[in-house]
């Protein structure tokens, strides 16, 4: 999606930031869809008037896209450490939802990648900071490529349980040998394996019936990335997350 143009130097930065590079419909809607629930929620009267949450998420997917490299496999990878810079009064109007932001912001652009098959080499770091000289409704953001801090990694289960990742294999199926059991048929008895490799995580499919995807691709054996949606089989599926 291209635009072309040329900025007013009146309007602020937000609202008048030209697209360099190449945005994908997909990755920004996903960030809006997000971001606009945040907004639309009982936390939504903090941001009128000021810098909004789904702009700070535009200049997140702006600077994947326009920092995108091309990893030693040939993958596109992309910044996973942002720190975005704001007026004094805009950082102050997030004191309160702080958290719930840059959960949502690095949600935001895991989902952004995932539909638009970036990868990061490590976890996903949103930090709200002030700038200098910076006016009220701008926003300055510093993208970078981080990798992780050693090998650590946490699954994201669907009934809400979360399971740390270290220097162990971690299996998955129906029996009960396995590190982590479903009770469900469309899962082999030993559907797949997680090992530590390095300062990351492989995922690896133990000859299931129904497969395994990372994503929705199907895999046999795959480096996961912080944000990485697994699903074995039809029906059963986690995320995994770096750091």
């Amino acid at each position: 999606m291209a635009h072309s143009g040329k900025c007013s130097e009146e309007r602020t930065a937000t609202h008048a930031d030209c697209v360099r590079g190449i945005l994908t419909v997909v990755g920004m809607r996903s960030v809006e869809r997000r971001l606009e629930r945040l907004v639309d929620g009982a936390v939504g009267r903090f941001f009128r008037g000021g810098v909004r949450p789904v702009e700070i998420g535009h200049r997140l997917v702006r600077e994947m896209a326009d920092s995108r490299s091309v990893g030693v496999k040939g993958q596109s990878v992309v910044p996973n450490h942002f720190e975005v810079q704001l007026n004094e009064t805009d950082l102050a109007h997030f004191a309160d939802v702080e958290e719930s932001l840059v959960r949502e912001l690095c949600e935001a652009a895991r989902e952004a990648a995932r539909d638009d098959g970036w990868n990061f080499m490590g976890p996903v770091q949103v930090i709200l900071t002030e700038g200098a000289n910076v006016r009220p409704g701008q926003l300055r953001v510093d993208a970078r490529m981080k990798e992780a801090d050693g090998a650590t990694g946490v699954l994201h289960l669907s009934n809400g349980q979360q399971v740390v990742l270290g220097e162990y294999r971690l299996t998955f199926g129906r029996l009960p040998e396995c590190t982590i059991t479903f009770d469900d048929t469309n899962v082999s008895r030993e559907h797949a394996e997680i090992c530590p490799d390095g300062d990351g995580f492989v995922l690896t499919d133990l000859g299931s019936t129904n497969g395994t995807t990372v994503n929705g691709v199907a895999i046999t054996s795959r480096r996961l990335d912080d944000g990485d949606i697994v699903s074995l089989g039809a029906t059963t599926s986690f995320e995994f997350r770096a750091g």
